[in-house]
C-alpha cells in the first residue's frame, strides 16, 4: 500500500505544481494586459479571470489538498513520524519546513487571485516574474531532501539555494534587458 500511497503522492505534487508555476504566468499576462487599448484590455483580462479560475479551482487548490492528504497517508504509512526528531529524520523535519512555507506561498497565490479576479493589480510583471521563481526554490529544496536524505549537509543544501536564487534573479534581469531592447 506504501508505494500506491508515495506514488499517488508524487503525481498529485506533480500537479500542484504546474498549477504553482503557471498561475503567476497568468498574473503576469493579467498585468500586462492593462497595458493594452480598450476592448483588447478587457477581453484579455476576463480570458486570464476565467483561466486562472478554472486553474487555481479545479487543478491547483485540488492537488494541494490531495497532496497534503496522501503525504500524511505516507508518513503514517512510513513510519518517518517515528524518527522526525531523531537524526536520521533531520531531513524529513527540514523537508516538512520546506512543505509548510510551500503552502504559505500557495496561499500568498490564493491572495493575488482573489485581488486580480476582483480587478485589482497591485504588482507589476517585474514583481510577478520574480515571485513566480520562488516555487523553484520550493521544487529543488523538496526533492532534493526528499532524494537525497540525510546525505545532504545542511549547510551545502542552503549554499546550494542561494546559488539557485542568484542565478534565477540574474536569469530574470537579462531576459527584462533582452525585453526591453
Amino acid at each position: 500500500m506504501y508505494l500506491y500511497l508515495k506514488a499517488a503522492h508524487i503525481i498529485f505534487v506533480v500537479t500542484w505544481f504546474a498549477g504553482l508555476f503557471y498561475m503567476p504566468r497568468l498574473f503576469i499576462y493579467a498585468t500586462e494586459a492593462g497595458g493594452k487599448p480598450e476592448p483588447e484590455c478587457s477581453i484579455l483580462r476576463n480570458q486570464f479571470a476565467i483561466m486562472m479560475k478554472r486553474l487555481w479551482y479545479g487543478i491547483t487548490w485540488p492537488s494541494a489538498i490531495i497532496t497534503l492528504i496522501l503525504g500524511s497517508s505516507v508518513l503514517i504509512e512510513s513510519n518517518w513520524y517515528a524518527v522526525l526528531w531523531k537524526p536520521e529524520g533531520q531531513w524529513l523535519l527540514v523537508k516538512l519546513i520546506f512543505v509548510v512555507l510551500l503552502y504559505g506561498y500557495h496561499f500568498s497565490l490564493q491572495k493575488v487571485v482573489g485581488e486580480e479576479l476582483r480587478g485589482i493589480y497591485r504588482y507589476t510583471s517585474q514583481q510577478l516574474r520574480i515571485w513566480n521563481e520562488v516555487a523553484t526554490l520550493f521544487l529543488f529544496a523538496i526533492v532534493f531532501l526528499a532524494t537525497v536524505k540525510q546525505s545532504i549537509s545542511l549547510l551545502w543544501g542552503f549554499v546550494a539555494l542561494l546559488a539557485l536564487l542568484l542565478v534565477l534573479l540574474c536569469a530574470i534581469k537579462i531576459y527584462k534587458m533582452l525585453r526591453n531592447k
